[in-house]
């Protein structure tokens, strides 16, 4: 079954291109396109899409606060979203993701990775584009006022080995080859991690991952 998609962007030509770009891929169709958060909101629980595809800043409601309604940590069924920018220093990224986006893209992407970041939400997984993230996340980390929340549990070495390159923006099969273990291990490892963080997603490890100074 093809991957529902709902976009939501105020500029016309963007909601058009990017349909015209993810109707082409195999696997996905474009289900509906807002032209403000506000829309994007009833549009989502209208057509219950598979994954959003939300710019930040947009008109009555902006993307940060969609995603939080949509995907906040009270909601029970969250909508898996990726938000697209134009600035790979956007101010906003950061709140993005604290209120549950599932990772963030550049328009200028291209239809190979934002193909690979519409898979991976909808598989409960989360793409970081490591040109972006390493940079972005660092930034914002610096910036935070509040101590980062600490583990419920002390994490071992092997998942310490394991956060790092979590926090790049490597892959589990990437991972897996530099520490010579099985990706399904990593995945074990990166699920406890998740669990003892609090973490929804591999986002959210990567940002603990930073505020804590390991990269």
């Amino acid at each position: 079954m093809s991957i529902r998609v709902l976009i939501a962007d105020d500029q016309p030509i963007v909601r058009t291109g990017l349909t015209m770009l993810l109707d082409a891929q195999p696997g996905i169709e474009v289900v509906g396109a807002a032209a403000d958060g506000r829309e994007a909101v009833r549009l989502a629980l209208e057509l219950r899409p598979d994954v959003g595809l939300f710019d930040i800043r947009m008109p009555l409601m902006d993307g940060i606060e969609a995603t939080r309604r949509l995907a906040g940590p009270e909601v029970t069924d969250p909508l898996p979203i990726v938000v697209i920018t134009t600035f790979d220093l956007d101010e906003y990224v950061h709140g993005a993701l604290k209120a549950g986006a599932r990772g963030f893209l550049l328009k200028d992407a291209g239809s190979a990775l934002l193909t690979q970041a519409i898979h991976a939400a909808a598989d409960g997984n989360a793409l970081i584009a490591p040109s972006v993230t390493v940079r972005l996340l660092a930034a914002f980390a610096h910036a935070q006022t509040p101590p980062p929340k600490q583990p419920i549990e002390p994490l071992t070495a092997r998942e310490e080995e394991v956060l790092v390159p979590v926090a790049q923006g490597r892959t589990n099969n990437e991972i897996a080859g530099d520490l010579y273990i099985t990706p399904s291990t990593v995945k074990a490892h990166l699920a406890s991690l998740m669990r003892k963080l609090g973490a929804r997603n591999r986002v959210e490890v990567a940002m603990w991952a930073y505020e804590t100074g390991r990269i």
